[in-house]
């Protein structure tokens, strides 16, 4: 086997391991300082007027959806074309949930598809209380136009940016929620990044904000404004509604932070490795990535899409033999409506076809920081190996 190469992996430098050492090595390891300087940091990078960080993004997400009162009798949409935490949120509120279909050059949620939906929503008495539209592989959606429609049917928008830290939408950092009520963000390893684990929740809404710091942590206050009678001393609190542990530590608020300062490092190189792609594999059987004029990619992802009719192998074979030859290949993603779990909502095959299509024929391959060109090389010269050997 060849040198194992994954599809995605986190870049730590001495810089990041001193800033974590010099949380172990003070007072405060969780529930100090680090967190809010982390949560400033990335509210400024992005020109937001608020952060939160939280465990997860799942987490992000959960909270998120509370902060806007979803739940018994709500209805969530969103991708179903994203990892499942997107459309989860939604379940854990005891809201229910729909998808709208991708489309077909960006593979985020079709904006044509969603205006014909709402109107057949608003005829049937079903519009969404949420959107969450999904900036998959670091692509921003169609947030404009998006917002406008969230204007005419009243929903509240959830900008699931988990792939897409570093990215622009109309020359704006994504996260500035100028088109939404509250941006997410996720910092797994892989994404572009990390505090290990960990997520993010934006919002320029004093009154989200503040619903969410609650919601992070047990729902619980200090505010002498939200206390019910007297305080009995400078140790009292209250849980006024039923908030959760989704705290961050400062351990990972550090690393974070260290992690932000090259951030625009990080999306530089991902944006030359997917840019030299587009170059050495113009003349494959496959489709590239292909890029909306109002975006700027942070490039979490490089997805290509395989023409089957034209090669002389399946989905599965040409997965399976890059895996086999090192390329630690990934598929985003099998369409949320299709597992088990959704299957015994109602949902089904057939209900969203874009969606199945793109996953019949999509294989991620590898992108990072650290990717070498020489790992890269190997990776084209094995994939067109693969595709064209008959």
């Amino acid at each position: 086997m060849s040198h194992y190469i994954p599809y995605g992996r986190q870049d730590i430098i001495q810089a990041d391991i001193d800033a974590v050492v010099e949380v172990l090595r003070s007072e405060w390891i969780t529930q100090g300082p680090s967190i809010e300087r982390f949560e400033q940091a990335v509210a400024q990078y992005c020109g937001t007027k608020y952060a939160v960080a939280v465990s997860s993004a799942t987490a992000a997400l959960h909270i998120a959806c509370l902060a806007l009162n979803l739940g018994q009798g709500d209805i969530l949409w969103t991708s179903p074309n994203t990892f499942v935490a997107s459309a989860n949120c939604s379940l854990y509120c005891g809201a229910k949930i729909d998808f709208v279909d991708i489309d077909p050059n960006t593979y985020n949620l079709s904006v044509d598809e969603l205006e014909r939906k709402l109107a057949k929503a608003q005829r049937d008495g079903c519009l969404p209380k949420v959107l969450v539209p999904v900036h998959f592989a670091g692509q921003s959606c169609e947030m404009e136009r998006i917002a406008a429609l969230s204007h005419q049917y009243g929903f509240r928008i959830i900008e699931d940016g988990s792939h897409a830290i570093g990215g622009k939408y109309k020359g704006l950092p994504i996260g500035n929620c100028k088109f939404s009520d509250i941006t997410v963000f996720s910092f797994h390893p892989v994404k572009i990044i990390t505090t290990g684990e960990g997520g993010m929740v934006l919002t320029n809404q004093e009154e989200l904000y503040q619903k969410l710091i609650r919601l992070r942590s047990h729902g619980i206050t200090r505010d002498a404004n939200l206390i019910q009678g007297q305080s009995h001393g400078s140790w009292y609190y209250q849980q006024i509604e039923l908030g959760f542990n989704y705290r961050v530590t400062d351990i990972q608020a550090a690393l974070g932070a260290s992690q932000l300062q090259r951030l625009d490092e990080f999306v530089e190189r991902r944006c030359f490795i997917a840019q030299r792609y587009n170059q050495l594999l113009h003349d494959l059987p496959i489709i590239l990535p292909w890029q909306h004029l109002d975006t700027e990619s942070s490039w979490h992802l490089y997805v290509i899409r395989l023409k089957l009719e034209d090669i002389n192998k399946n989905h599965r074979q040409v997965f399976e033999e890059l895996r086999q030859a090192g390329i630690g290949v990934n598929l985003h993603y099998i369409p949320v409506h299709t597992q088990p779990y959704y299957q015994q909502l109602g949902f089904q095959w057939g209900d969203f076809p874009e969606a199945e299509k793109y996953y019949q024929a999509a294989i991620s391959i590898p992108i990072y920081y650290g990717l070498t060109n020489k790992e890269q090389e190997q990776v084209v010269t094995l994939l067109k190996h693969i595709i064209l050997c008959r």
